[in-house]
């Protein structure tokens, strides 16, 4: 029987995905398949296409398996595109001057960056984000440039604008509407959003309207707004939306919408049956599906229908979306505006966390409809199970975005969700699918899972899901459970940091070399450098570290919101001479920083631009002050109340405490950000049982409490020791925190710690009291060595010339950043809201 020509136009994550459908329902056998590739290069995951910028090859970002097309004779035309398909002698004929005869035709042709129409337009330095090869000019092109605006706010534009951010250019994003991400997120969580994303150095700029980009000597020199306004830069990329590539439809005659995008129905055939559309290119009732989830539930139903029978058919998809945009997580899901009549909304911000939660329920309350979750969406992958699966929620729904209530029964977890539960949206992969790959195919890796159900290998929002399915799945049959760092390191940080301690490694490359592969990522470039921070304490701006580092830790500052920098020297206790205050004051006034009080009996200075940071410092380590180690995972500040030298209710010197301990402790880098504090008696004046580590005075010595936590989920620290003398309390404290340093995950605060150790704190006090593993000799030399090796960051660094030269603000000049911006308020100055800038530059 002669086989049927199938022709693919287009070879796109969605096209590649049709073409991995064909293959897996073994059509081959009847069908001749044939696509067209407009790039240079077969399909590439344009999903995470920003890993470019990190490091990522086109190689790397490959969706093709080397030799998939060759083994099942799928030809492929790569670097053409088809021009024109003549319906009458139904052949296509392609750029090149192919011509080639067809049965049918998928057109998977995608869409085009929407680039609006302003005076200025292609002015050299202008860009759109689409392609490898974009990303490749672009790169190219930001080598001779300090500042960059992206023109669009939606989940590309800020993808964009990270990798600007990446390319080391002042970044600008410019939205049009009063929001960012104005069709999955709200009012209140873009004002949020925008806030995080201001704090992380980008400038966001909404209500904008662009009419003229302004060239100097040919080149992109400046941005004009509607409102009179302007801004300079150096490039521009636009991100303003897509649009359907539906010209080859036009040309042929085919049903198209009124503003664009080809009409397909629900088993995605266009007015012609024998041609069929999928993806961004195609329109169902009246609405294009720009993400990738729904393009490839379209791409299976495609191939259902042209291996009949069929049973699936396209009805629309849920556009759900988790991202993580400029290290900010961000998530939109079911109702999130809550259009449906009756509904409810529950929702939670917190400006100071930058974390914003909403849920929107039904008229009774019964069923969540949708949400929207910023900067923490951790609870996402659980929150869509309970929209998608129509679950009950509990009698309070307000607890989904809360700690557990004491008494609440009510489980959230993937073990409770039903076998027909979608988890992976992009490749419609079920709860059940997965359960039974993994019993039946002996899977312990999530590698392994993705490759076998495809789960998690689209956008990888499910992949934390996926995850918890996997251990599930694992601890039923008695398997360990594997915790790996990343994809470089295939151990857990607890694994990572015994090896480099057995071994005796100091880099990241001896590491990586003996136990690792690749290159090396955000995730465990810092995680590494925290643990040789914690295990030999070394100076983290040596040759060696630098690289490492957060941006923090990079400059030993906290960066602000308009990309100056925070100074806090450390105040042991709390305790300070007024003639150390005067310094401080001086060094304020000189340097106009604004002042406050910090929550941990600190001064904060703020505003200080990267180039003076040195400077200041010389002054203050002058004075006899030390780094504060506030940008730092590491100890904080060790709180205290002025205890039984003044207090007339104090029973023990919390004071003096106090310092020791923070003297003791300063600058131990840990997981997580450590703070403690000391009261005097149980009125807890220091509010010791909120922190990691707090001490309460008795009558008989000291109280010891651990694993406490402010914040977002607070809890209470919780009693390990009583009636402790001092010597006793130290040793306890040095095995707690070197036990915590060994044995806690990336990032993981105390009190998350704490609660997953099996035991609990009866766990924890065999441990730490008991000496239960036989570790705690181990522990106590591992802290003195910390105390014995200790030296003040900023002491080494302004000591050190060659070190100095990293505070500049651009690689080519010596001049501090332009853009600073500051008003007067209550006798200091602050960075100028956007509205105050504009007033100034109008």
């Amino acid at each position: 029987m002669t086989k049927k020509n199938l022709i693919v136009i287009g070879n796109g994550m969605v096209g590649h995905k049709f073409l991995e459908c064909m293959i897996a329902k073994e059509a081959t056998r009847d069908w001749n398949l044939i696509t067209f590739c407009e790039e240079p290069r077969v399909a590439y995951d344009r999903v995470n296409l920003s890993g470019f910028f990190a490091g990522k090859t086109a190689g790397d970002l490959s969706l093709v398996e080397p030799g998939l097309y060759q083994t099942h004779n799928i030809q492929i035309h790569i670097g053409d595109k088809v021009d024109r398909i003549h319906r009458a002698s139904k052949t296509v004929t392609s750029a090149n001057g192919v011509t080639v005869s067809y049965d049918k035709i998928v057109l998977a042709t995608g869409s085009y960056p929407f680039v609006p129409p302003i005076k200025g337009k292609d002015t050299a330095g202008t860009f759109v984000y689409r392609t490898i090869e974009d990303l490749e000019a672009m790169s190219a092109y930001a080598k001779g440039c300090q500042v960059g605006v992206v023109i669009g706010g939606g989940l590309l534009g800020l993808e964009c604008a990270n990798a600007l951010k990446n390319m080391g250019l002042k970044t600008h994003v410019v939205e049009f509407a009063p929001r960012l991400m104005p069709v999955q997120v709200d009012d209140a969580g873009g004002e949020v959003l925008k806030q995080q994303i201001d704090n992380l150095g980008v400038s966001v700029l909404v209500s904008k309207s662009t009419t003229e980009i302004v060239n100097a000597e040919g080149k992109v020199h400046k941005m004009l707004f509607a409102d009179g306004s302007e801004l300079q830069t150096d490039m521009i990329v636009f991100s303003a939306g897509i649009r359907p590539r539906d010209e080859l439809a036009r040309e042929c005659g085919l049903q198209v919408g009124e503003r664009g995008g080809i009409v397909v129905n629900e088993v995605c055939q266009t007015s012609d049956p024998d041609i069929l559309a999928i993806g961004e290119c195609a329109l169902y009732r009246d609405r294009i599906y720009g993400l990738v989830a729904p393009g490839y539930t379209m791409a299976t139903v495609a191939a259902d229908h042209l291996c009949l029978p069929y049973s699936n058919s396209f009805n629309g998809a849920d556009m759900s979306t988790k991202l993580k945009l400029l290290g900010v997580d961000v998530a939109s899901f079911g109702d999130a505006f809550g259009k449906t009549e009756g509904a409810k909304e529950i929702a939670i911000k917190d400006a100071v966390k930058g974390t914003y939660k909403k849920l929107v329920l039904n008229e009774s309350g019964s069923l969540l409809l949708g949400g929207i979750l910023i900067g923490d969406a951790s609870a996402y992958g659980n929150l869509l199970q309970l929209v998608q699966n129509a679950i009950a929620l509990p009698p309070h729904p307000e607890d989904l975005l809360m700690p557990p209530r004491e008494g609440s029964s009510f489980s959230m977890g993937v073990e409770s969700l039903p076998d027909t539960a979608q988890i992976c949206s992009c490749n419609n992969v079920t709860k059940g699918q997965i359960c039974s790959a993994i019993q039946e195919n002996g899977l312990t890796d999530i590698g392994s899972v993705k490759k076998c159900t495809q789960a998690g290998t689209g956008c990888g929002g499910c992949v934390p899901l996926v995850t918890d399915l996997l251990k599930a799945e694992l601890k039923k049959a008695g398997i360990e459970v594997k915790n790996d760092l990343c994809e470089h390191f295939a151990y857990s940080r607890q694994e990572l940091y015994s090896l480099i301690r057995t071994h005796q490694i100091k880099t990241f490359d001896e590491l990586l070399e003996r136990h690792g592969k690749g290159r090396g990522c955000e995730i465990c470039k810092p995680a590494v450098a925290s643990i040789l921070a914690s295990a030999w304490n070394d100076y983290v701006l040596t040759p060696f570290h630098a690289g490492l580092q957060d941006t923090n830790d990079a400059f030993l500052a906290n960066i602000q919101k308009d990309g100056t920098y925070s100074v806090i020297p450390r105040i042991p206790g709390g305790e300070i001479t007024p003639d150390m205050l005067i310094i401080i004051g001086e060094v304020a006034r000189d340097f106009g920083l604004y002042t406050k009080i910090t929550g941990g009996q600190r001064i904060d200075l703020l505003g200080a631009r990267v180039d003076q940071l040195p400077l200041i410092w010389h002054r203050l380590v002058e004075a006899g002050f030390e780094s504060g180690h506030a940008y730092g995972k590491a100890l904080r500040t060790v709180k205290s109340c002025v205890g039984s030298t003044w207090c007339r209710f104090g029973v023990q010197d919390s004071t003096a405490l106090a310092i020791a301990i923070e003297l003791r402790y300063r600058g131990l880098r840990a997981p997580h950000k450590l703070k403690s504090a000391v009261s005097g008696c149980t009125r807890e004046c220091a509010e010791a049982q909120s922190k990691d580590f707090g001490i309460i005075a008795t009558e008989k010595g000291w109280n010891l409490y651990v694993c406490g936590n402010g914040g977002m989920k607070p809890q209470h620290a919780q009693l390990i020791a009583e009636d402790l003398d001092q010597e006793t309390l130290i040793r306890y404290i040095d095995r707690f925190l070197m036990f915590y340093i060994r044995t806690a995950n990336r990032l993981e605060r105390t009190a998350t710690w704490l609660n997953k150790l099996e035991g609990g704190i009866e766990y924890l006090k065999q441990v730490i009291i008991n000496d239960s593993l036989g570790i705690c000799a181990e522990l106590e030399a591992e802290m003195e060595y910390q105390v014995a090796t200790y030296a003040c960051e900023w002491k080494t660094t302004i000591a050190d010339p060659e070190k100095l030269q990293r505070f500049n603000h651009f690689v080519n000049s010596d001049l501090p950043d332009p853009s600073l911006m500051r008003v007067e308020e209550r006798g200091q100055t602050r960075p100028a809201s956007e509205q105050e800038r504009q007033l100034v530059q109008g």
